[in-house]
């Protein structure tokens, strides 16, 4: 266990990442996506009451995208080469529980990391973002790119240990303890609720 200090709502942002009825579909169970997006519906709420702001990304493909794809990329030329997540199709929206609202950041990206191939990093710098809470899917793709990019970045970072998901659960709890803690921290959603209130000193998770 670990503290989490308290945040600045106005500086924080949480950032929604791949909440997509396509991406969700690659978590083994049902029951736990629904408790998923329970966890992060309330994260979004959470942060919302506070004046904090909401980023939503997702990933989604035009003809020109999927075009500069090169086969030796591993992660992404066979969903050039099917022509999948379309960026239009149904399946790559928002997920309608977590729909972003007036107001909100919504990106479109083509790659893992949420700030590599979208304009996400200005927008958030031009609104004095320097916290950012990260939560979606998946904990060893757009979670772990993410991170490792923002701290970079010199954000300020927590990753939400019940507000993320990754089809290989022994990936999944590798980086929750023993990768993101060096960059990080790992807190659950009643953490951040907590922490959105304003204590100085929030009990965390840390692995």
């Amino acid at each position: 266990m670990s503290t989490a200090p308290a945040l600045d709502p106005t500086r924080t942002a949480l950032l929604v990442m791949d909440c997509q009825p396509a991406i969700l579909a690659a978590l083994p169970d049902g029951g736990d996506r629904e408790a998923l997006l329970g966890r992060v519906e309330g994260a979004i709420a959470d942060v919302r009451a506070h004046g904090g702001t909401i980023a939503s990304v997702r990933v989604g493909f035009t003809e020109a995208d999927w075009d500069t794809i090169p086969a030796a990329n591993e992660s992404f030329a066979p969903l050039a080469q099917h022509r999948v997540l379309h960026h239009e199709d149904p399946a790559t929206a928002v997920h309608e529980r977590l729909a972003p609202r007036s107001g909100d950041i919504v990106v479109r990206k083509v790659r893992h990391g949420a700030m590599s191939t979208t304009d996400l990093d200005r927008r958030l710098r031009e609104r004095g973002i320097t916290t950012l809470v990260v939560c979606g899917i998946s904990t060893s793709g757009a979670v772990l790119s993410t991170v490792l990019d923002a701290a970079d970045r010199d954000y300020r970072l927590h990753v939400l240990s019940d507000g993320v998901a990754d089809p290989d659960p022994d990936a999944h709890d590798a980086l929750l303890r023993h990768v993101f803690p060096a960059r990080a921290h790992v807190v659950d959603t009643a953490a951040l609720r907590a922490a959105l209130h304003g204590s100085t000193a929030v009990p965390g998770l840390r692995y």
